[in-house]
């Protein structure tokens, strides 16, 4: 987050720069601050989502793998 937001404020004088030769610099500082900006929000929210997806997969299929086993071993019978 700290390099984005370091990178997303040297493209902030870009963006509102006024002066010689802005008209050519102020796109390329729009583009940088809402890339960085857009791109660092969506970082924010698809990480936990995809490691909440992972995690429930993994649970699903370590689930089946243990009914799996459960239904493949046979109960020993007690001598009496």
């Amino acid at each position: 987050m700290m390099t984005t937001a370091a990178a997303l404020l040297a493209g902030v004088p870009l963006a509102l720069g006024n002066g010689t030769g802005s008209e050519m610099r102020q796109p390329l500082g729009y583009a940088m601050v809402g890339g960085l900006a857009l791109s660092q929000l969506l970082t924010l929210y698809t990480t936990p989502v995809v490691y909440l997806y992972l995690d429930r997969l993994q649970s699903w299929l370590t689930r089946d793998r243990d009914a799996e086993r459960a239904s493949l071993e046979t109960p020993a019978i007690a001598a009496e």
